[in-house]
């Protein structure tokens, strides 16, 4: 019998090690995650999908901006700002109570880590910017976004018009330079931006990447784009552009493969430094 016992002893030693290390495991992929000032269901199973085991902490630094009256729910706008933080790996913008939860995600090669554009929201959400820095924390901030519903579901507006394919792509934009020695580029490109959830049944058409190079190919920014992101993306970056460079380069690829180029004059008209000559 008391060999029986010391057997039995014997293989529950590394069962129950195994457990104790499950547990510790799970204690630790949680520990990063802080209470939620914005008290949102979705933020303990959100914050183990982006942000695993890494330490996390909420930072006035990371200042996410919306509007107080919402008129159009499929395009809201938003302001991501991490440019306290100094040095930023990623920048990643989400929105916990939406269908499709990942709006975009801006890595800032050469670029500030700020962007600012418009997306679709279904219901009053809270919506968040988390900022990676070197140390391998992420920062994160946020604000609840009070807006009715249907943004997400409703059929993209170009969907009305019979020509609306031959537009697909068409990219306007302009660059101004900053007496920091930046340059802020806004660009609005024309696509539908389906989400797949309309009502209509048609299938998820968006823009998935983007790529900001300066002339000789230095990437500047990447930029990887989700549904949520409102038609016709508008975006605002800002990048640390050599003096010397006359153009920047913009690649897009969407879900169905069309890749899209445009070329933005970076002139030292319209500039800061000139208007303050």
């Amino acid at each position: 019998m008391l060999r029986h016992r010391l057997a039995l002893c014997k293989t529950m030693v590394p069962v129950l090690g195994g457990l104790l290390a499950f547990c510790a495991s799970l204690t630790h992929a949680h520990a990063g995650a802080p209470a939620d000032p914005l008290n949102s269901v979705m933020w303990e199973e959100l914050s183990q999908h982006y942000f695993g085991s890494s330490p996390v902490v909420f930072d006035s630094k990371v200042r996410v901006t919306v509007p107080s009256l919402v008129e159009n729910q499929a395009q809201v706008p938003v302001t991501a700002d991490a440019r306290e933080l100094g040095v930023v790996k990623k920048l990643i913008v989400f929105a916990d109570l939406n269908p499709i939860v990942h709006v975009l995600t801006l890595s800032p090669r050469k670029a500030k880590p700020y962007i600012s554009f418009r997306m679709k929201v279904e219901q009053g959400t809270p919506v968040r910017a988390a900022a990676l820095t070197e140390d391998g924390v992420w920062h994160v901030g946020g604000v609840f976004l009070d807006a009715a519903g249907g943004g997400c579901s409703a059929p993209a507006m170009a969907r009305q018009m019979a020509d609306w394919s031959e537009t697909v792509g068409q990219t306007q934009a302009k660059l101004w330079r900053e007496l920091d020695g930046s340059a802020r580029v806004r660009l609005r490109m024309r696509h539908p931006m389906d989400t797949g959830l309309a009502t209509d049944n048609t299938p998820a058409y968006y823009v998935e990447t983007l790529q900001v190079r300066a002339e000789g190919g230095d990437a500047l920014a990447e930029l990887e784009l989700r549904e949520p992101v409102s038609e016709d993306p508008t975006l605002t970056l800002m990048l640390r552009l050599p003096q010397s460079a006359t153009a920047v380069d913009v690649e897009g690829r969407d879900n169905n493969g069309g890749i899209y180029r445009a070329t933005v004059p970076a002139p030292w008209r319209q500039s800061q430094v000139l208007d303050r000559l």
